[in-house]
């Protein structure tokens, strides 16, 4: 392949397509990016490209000898149209992934985009038939006082440039017997005029937010109640996978991006270099420099344990058995089988399955948690699901009203929860976390949270040590013996300010537990215990300790 045809390219992968039922048509496609050709782009510039040879090119015989004579080439364009005819391109392919159906001329194009700034990643669906009519379209000629590309209106030679010698087209059994004429037009035209565009002129997928590119794309086919869905697995540069599908709006021209998981490959960042699926095992294969690795195309579990929450998930692998989120098999006959890809809804889907009270099935967690005055608290809570918008409430004890947490420089709402910073005696009661998603609401947690003023974790820390306990109020009943002796601990090494370090605070512990074994003989074999258990901690830490001077093993 010579400069003539192409500029500085980066290969992404061949593919051989068949073209018709004559297997002397067929052709092979390139998929690469170069440098715009002159006068394309002003300044300097990268363009997607997709070029197609015929599998039965030899060359030609008094020019292009060993080179390609049915090579063309034509643009790939990956954009999002935007205001003022200003269209964001994505012009920096990644790599390709071809879904056959069951015309095995028409497979499906998919491929992975990223901008020369790194800012935009997409994926962008492009149709054969679409490709094919790009390349039976006008070729790129330089012409005008500029010198600029413009459509070649004048005469084409016979057979058509591209076209693959067989006894359709003349009776020409090779590329070397091709009329001169045929090999010099070829050689002055190897680029078409129109480019390729995506199937309904945009991505379907699109992503700004992150700090990730995409790498590699594989995708498979998957058969759901009500009908088949692209699941694409989509590898990034940090050793992660997307699992996303494509779900039609109202029509299957205007798709909806979801997310099904993201899933962490490699526990140290590295690039992804290699993805193949196989149907068959049921497993997505991923390579990088540092090992591979292998997934399952399904993990239903991971999708919670009631109807509302697998229905919600909307992944086409997956549907609600009766009991579980387990995976869907078309041929399944279960009265009780609940999916819906589509709409996710649960209401509809899990209401006769569920009591009508708590229609998801979900078992609501609870939890008891303690926070010091003027300190800070965090409480934690995601949804599973990547769609669904956290709604916290708050309600008073004692009251029966519930009103929603306005969020301030006070109150903090994270991806992971809720973070309380100073702590006030008014924060103590109940909070719900909810999860809002296609306008069903689930209740994932409730919290309980006491706050205990200055004074009186002063009183809950040397209550033992003065050995009045009638002076505390009972505010830990609900806590174990040893759940008190860890909280009182935990916030003695926290809040004490006259402890500055672990060792001054572990000799008060020990101190402590010497006391308590003369005051309690009856309980010398606990207290025993206990001192071989602090005993093994410390020789822990400097185990530890130790383990940090040693130089690093290698991996």
């Amino acid at each position: 392949m010579t400069e003539l045809l192409v500029q500085n390219p980066r290969f992404i992968s061949a593919h051989l397509i068949p073209e018709s039922d004559n297997p002397e048509d067929d052709k092979i496609y390139f998929f690469f990016r170069e440098n715009a050709i002159d006068g394309e782009h002003t300044g300097k510039a990268t363009h997607a490209r997709i070029g197609q040879i015929c599998k039965n090119d030899f060359g030609g015989h008094r020019s292009l000898v060993n080179k390609w004579t049915t090579f063309l080439k034509a643009r790939l364009i990956c954009s999002v149209p935007g205001p003022n005819g200003i269209d964001t391109h994505f012009d920096e392919l990644q790599d390709v992934f071809l879904m056959n159906s069951k015309d095995p001329k028409n497979p499906i194009v998919y491929g992975v985009f990223t901008t020369s700034s790194n800012i935009f990643k997409a994926v962008c669906m492009y149709s054969m038939t679409d490709v094919r009519r790009v390349f039976l379209g006008p070729y790129a000629h330089r012409d005008g006082p500029n010198y600029q590309w413009v459509p070649y209106q004048g005469r084409v030679p016979y057979p058509r440039p591209g076209t693959c010698p067989s006894k359709t087209f003349g009776g020409f059994d090779s590329t070397k017997d091709l009329p001169d004429e045929v090999i010099t037009f070829a050689r002055s035209h190897p680029a078409m005029y129109n480019p390729v565009f995506p199937i309904n002129n945009r991505p379907i997928m699109i992503k700004t937010d992150v700090d990730y590119q995409f790498t590699q794309i594989v995708v498979d086919r998957v058969d759901a109640e009500d009908g088949q869905y692209d699941v694409m697995f989509i590898g990034t540069d940090i050793g992660t996978v997307l699992k996303v599908v494509s779900i039609p709006k109202e029509t299957w021209h205007d798709l909806e991006e979801v997310l099904l998981e993201e899933m962490t490959v490699f526990r140290e960042p590295t690039v992804i270099s290699a993805m193949k699926i196989s149907t068959k095992q049921q497993q997505l294969y991923i390579g990088s420099a540092t090992g591979v690795s292998q997934l399952p195309l399904h993990r239903c579990d991971v999708y919670g344990k009631a109807c509302a929450e697998c229905c919600l998930a909307r992944d086409p692998y997956c549907a609600w058995d009766g009991s579980s989120c387990s995976r869907y098999f078309p041929t399944a006959k279960r009265r009780t089988r609940r999916q819906d890809i589509r709409n996710g809804d649960p209401l509809t889907h899990c209401s006769d399955l569920q009591h009508h009270d708590n229609p998801s099935g979900h078992t609501l967690e609870e939890r008891i948690i303690y926070g010091v005055e003027n300190s800070s608290t965090f409480l934690e809570c995601s949804p599973k699901s990547q769609r669904a918008v956290v709604y916290w409430q708050f309600q008073k004890q004692n009251d029966d009203r519930k009103e929603e947490i306005k969020v301030d420089d006070r109150m903090i709402r994270t991806e992971q929860g809720l973070l309380l910073r100073s702590l006030q005696r008014r924060d103590s009661g109940i909070y719900l976390c909810h999860a809002v998603e296609h306008g069903f609401m689930q209740t994932l947690l409730k919290v309980t949270l006491e706050v205990i003023d200055t004074d009186h974790l002063e009183e809950l820390l040397h209550k033992e040590e003065d050995g009045d306990a009638s002076k505390t109020k009972d505010a830990t009943n609900s806590m174990t013996p040893s759940q008190k002796i860890w909280y009182r601990d935990f916030m003695q090494l926290i809040n004490h300010p006259n402890l500055n370090t672990m060792d001054e605070f572990c000799e008060q512990v020990w101190k402590r537990d010497r006391k308590q074994r003369r005051q309690r003989p009856a309980n010398a074999q606990v207290n025993t215990n206990k001192w071989k258990h602090l005993q093994e901690n410390k020789k822990g830490r400097n185990r530890r300790t130790h383990e940090f001077e040693r130089a690093p093993r290698s991996v």
